[in-house]
């Protein structure tokens, strides 16, 4: 099974250490944390996606359908891209490998794939666990 991800929900995954909107957000994060860790495929996807899914069923304004949030994710393309030296288009399948998660961890600790975070609720919090050295987080 694929699962599906928009591009700035990797950046969010890194720092994802069990904390969220609402108690579904969290259980459903959590098993998607388990899935990535364990070798599944991510399809990269415009729009809302698998992280989403809680959202959408319990708001009727979702925030993931906003512009701020498409911004985010072309912000996260873009500095992904450049991060992993490959493009990243929607509808790519990839793996997060160990080499790969390295190397997200350390360029969203250095700050080079950041811009997507700008202006979001929880910079400051993601930005405590980086500095930790991603103690906790679910993503391993």
């Amino acid at each position: 099974m694929t699962l599906r991800l928009r591009h700035h929900h990797l950046l969010c995954l890194l720092t994802y250490v069990g904390k969220g909107y609402s108690p579904a957000f969290v259980a459903n994060f959590d098993r998607i944390a388990a899935r990535v860790s364990g070798g599944e495929e991510v399809l990269l996807v415009e729009g809302p996606d698998d992280i989403c899914a809680p959202l959408i069923a319990s708001e009727a304004q979702p925030h993931c359908q906003r512009d701020s949030v498409r911004r985010r994710d072309t912000e996260a393309t873009e500095d992904l891209s450049r991060l992993l030296d490959e493009p990243l288009p929607v509808g790519k399948t990839i793996t997060l490998s160990a080499q790969t998660k390295n190397r997200l961890r350390q360029g969203f600790a250095a700050g080079t794939a950041r811009r997507a975070c700008s202006g979001c609720q929880w910079h400051d919090f993601c930005s405590a666990v980086a500095a930790e050295g991603f103690e906790g987080a679910r993503l391993t």
